[in-house]
């Protein structure tokens, strides 16, 4: 993405950000999310159909191309009249919109009917529903809830995912506002200081989307992180595990990070690996599960809006009790689920098959979330799982024992000590489990039996403002090509106070405990070979010039105040 783009896009989220923080005074940020978040997906939806219309009315015109299937000749019209009648009606027939996985939008429902209507008067009729009755202009937040009522009926994917706003009771001022603010630019043809964008009406809004999903995880604070992973921590992990193909699996998919994040990474190294995007992205297939039926509906929306086809199961569900994909086994497992969740268990968990490792303690579920995940994993699969610290080196309970077994069955690939304010909802340190079926050997990788890699990037990142710390691209290549070196054996060296390639032997020497830091050791210090009595007089002259100069400035200081009437 050049730099045009990158402040085109930047400008956007400002100028769309602050016009949906107006309704912060009215609402708080977990209810005001559906508002905006709503209208969002409006526009997409309504935007993608209207290029399929004007590539469709192009199409239906053009009876000069014989290869063209679907012009419609002039030829048996009477007029032009007739003829442009002929071709209004052919745009309202569904097929041609889904045969090209085009939503179809009712005429109700498109953006620039909901722009018009919304400043119409109370009680003016604005059309008719499937029974013919008519539907009059009541207020904005209605003619929005009509909108998704209409496109969710008429698209069965959609169905029970989009969230009416009607009951927010939000005055129609601002809803106008919100929708003129979105109207005012141009998705389908972008432009930066009059330089045309290549950029996509799906690639703006779905940007626009993930922005305010973070934005609004900032604003709820720990309520936020149910939903929103770190971009930088999802990018990371999806560099590790390189999902080029196969099945894509989250359990605590909160809005559906790890998918964006895995489509986006097929587009970015399409280049080098020589493969065309949008063919590779049909190689992949998408498997999720959440609890909360808020994000579910999230998820399904952010999905929607990059073209993602997915498979979140029939309905919002409990992962351990209701596993939404039970015969799944995933190339590529990815989450981040709740640190130390406390209230997970049930009696009808007792001797379940995912315990292939030992029952997990009823009071963290860190290692039900593992083990859950190394069940759905394919024989050949990879996963990486966002955990506390904790989990590292605990010996609570059972936690000790499991840990131990996982090692022991040589899953263990990588270990990755995170550094701290890198969560909006949590403070408690973190680390990335890397575990996969495939220590053998095989697509690319070296014959790892035996070894784990251990990673500290504590010390890596940068802070972007007083509390969150986050990764740059190339702290991200770091982490992730040390990685890939090590797989493959290719130029990959330790690293002290970085990496550390450990057996399963030195492991042991460390009754079992992960954490990067007691293996990787201690960075390297520069050689000083200044002599101990010479750097002790050249520090101590240092200090005394030093301590000089300090004295006069409070002299000086003293003086000012005193000239100001100020003695102390």
């Amino acid at each position: 993405m050049d730099n045009a783009e990158q402040q085109f896009l930047h400008d956007l989220d400002t100028k769309f950000w602050k016009a949906a923080d107006k309704l912060r005074a009215n609402m708080d940020a977990a209810n005001y999310k559906h508002v905006v978040l709503g209208l969002i997906f409006l526009k997409y939806v309504s935007d993608a159909f209207d290029a399929r219309w004007k590539e469709l009315k192009g199409l239906f015109e053009d009876s000069a191309n014989p290869d063209n299937i679907y012009a419609l000749s002039r030829e048996g019209f009477d007029s032009e009249e007739e003829y442009q009648q002929a071709i209004s009606e052919e745009l309202e027939v569904k097929d041609y919109y889904t045969e090209k996985n085009v939503f179809w939008v009712p005429k109700l429902a498109r953006w620039e009917t909901l722009k018009s209507n919304a400043v119409l008067p109370v009680g003016t009729v604005i059309g008719k529903d499937d029974s013919g009755k008519a539907i009059t202009m009541t207020s904005v937040s209605k003619l929005i809830d009509i909108a998704l009522d209409t496109i969710e009926n008429s698209n069965p994917k959609l169905k029970n995912i989009l969230n009416r706003i009607g009951h927010y009771q939000l005055g129609n001022e601002l809803l106008i506002s919100l929708i003129n603010v979105f109207s005012d630019t141009s998705f389908s043809n972008p432009e930066h200081n009059g330089v045309k964008l290549n950029l996509k009406s799906k690639d703006i809004l779905g940007h626009v989307y993930e922005y305010f999903l973070g934005q609004f995880a900032l604003a709820e604070g720990k309520q936020g992180g149910q939903y929103y992973t770190p971009k930088s921590i999802v990018t990371l992990i999806v560099e590790m595990l390189q999902p080029y193909q196969g099945r894509v699996y989250d359990p605590a998919m909160g809005s559906g990070g790890f998918f964006v994040s895995s489509d986006r990474f097929i587009e970015a190294h399409a280049d080098e690996q020589h493969y065309n995007a949008a063919e590779q992205k049909r190689n992949i297939s998408v498997y999720g599960q959440e609890s909360n039926p808020t994000t579910w509906r999230l998820a399904a929306m952010n999905m929607v809006i990059r073209g993602i086809d997915f498979n979140f199961g029939k309905q919002n569900a409990d992962t351990f009790l209701n596993d939404q994909h039970p015969d799944l086994r995933a190339d590529f497992v990815m989450a981040n689920p709740p640190f130390n969740m406390k209230e997970w268990w049930h009696a009808k968990l007792e001797e379940d098959v995912r315990w292939q490792y030992g029952t997990p303690p009823q009071g963290n579920a860190n290692f039900a979330w593992m083990q859950h995940m190394i069940h759905h994993l394919a024989p050949k699969g990879s996963m990486a799982l966002l955990l506390a610290n904790g989990s590292m080196s605990s010996n609570t309970n059972s936690e000790g024992e499991i840990r131990r077994a996982i090692v022991e069955a040589d899953l263990v690939e990588c270990m990755v000590a995170l550094p701290g304010q890198l969560f909006t909802n949590t403070q408690i340190p973190a680390c990335i489990w890397l575990l996969t079926k495939d220590k053998p050997g095989g697509n690319g990788k070296a014959h790892r039996k035996g070894e784990v890699l251990f990673i500290d990037a504590r010390q890596i990142g940068y802070m972007k403002d007083r509390v969150l710390r986050d990764f740059t691209r190339e702290d991200i290549a770091k982490i992730a090509d040390t990685f890939h070196a090590w797989q493959a054996d290719k130029a990959y060296q330790d690293v002290p106070g970085f990496c550390f390639a450990a057996t399963l032997e030195d492991i042991q020497k460390n009754d079992f405990v992960l954490t990067p830091g007691r293996y990787v050791g201690a960075v390297e210090q520069e050689e000083d070979d200044e002599p101990f009595a010479e750097k002790m007089t050249r520090l101590t002259t240092q200090l005394k010039e030093q301590l000089e100069e300090s004295a006069k400035l409070e002299a000086q200081i003293k003086a000012n105040l005193g000239g100001l009437g100020y003695e102390f």
